[in-house]
């Protein structure tokens, strides 16, 4: 698996690797997102749906938490290794990207977030990724907390079928 672009950028700034191999590596989520672009152009409606979809629980989870948390929350799990939904996230910290932007709601592979819970400086986040068939989608719980920069970062992580 190829690692997400957050990380790819994090090796690049270290030195591990070359501005050519990044540019290489980039080149494949480049091609990606340009197929769905195209899936998109040729299925109109199942796009637009998609989107509203992605607004609606964007604006539910904007509303509850803030865009702002919902960015760092969005961030501190796009660091997490080797886990899929990351190269969706890796950007999620510009302001200038709707948030609705980062979720996947029938698109394969998903990833939703199922709930938020926050007790004092500790956050569990329930996510579903993966498959988009009801009860097909992987489920993951993060455990996040503030690092002593004041970021947020996943502590923890535990696994289970939706």
């Amino acid at each position: 698996m190829i690692p997400s672009p957050q990380q790819l950028f994090s090796r690049f700034e270290r030195g591990d690797i070359d501005r050519e191999e990044l540019q290489s590596m980039m080149a494949v989520y480049a091609r990606e997102l340009i197929d769905e672009m195209e899936e998109d152009h040729q299925n109109p409606a199942a796009a637009w749906m998609e989107g509203l979809l992605a607004r609606r629980a964007a604006k539910r989870l904007i509303r509850r938490h803030g865009s702002g948390l919902l960015r760092e929350i969005l961030l501190a799990i796009s660091l997490v290794p080797d886990f899929p939904p990351a190269k969706y996230l890796w950007n999620a910290a510009h302001p200038d990207v709707p948030v609705h932007c980062f979720l996947r709601i029938r698109r394969e592979p998903v990833f939703r977030i199922s709930t938020i819970h926050r007790e004092g400086d500790a956050f569990e986040v329930v996510v579903e990724f993966g498959e988009a068939a009801r009860g097909k989608a992987s489920r993951r719980v993060f455990l996040m907390t503030r690092d002593d920069r004041w970021r947020l970062r996943c502590n923890s992580t535990s696994a289970g079928q939706a």
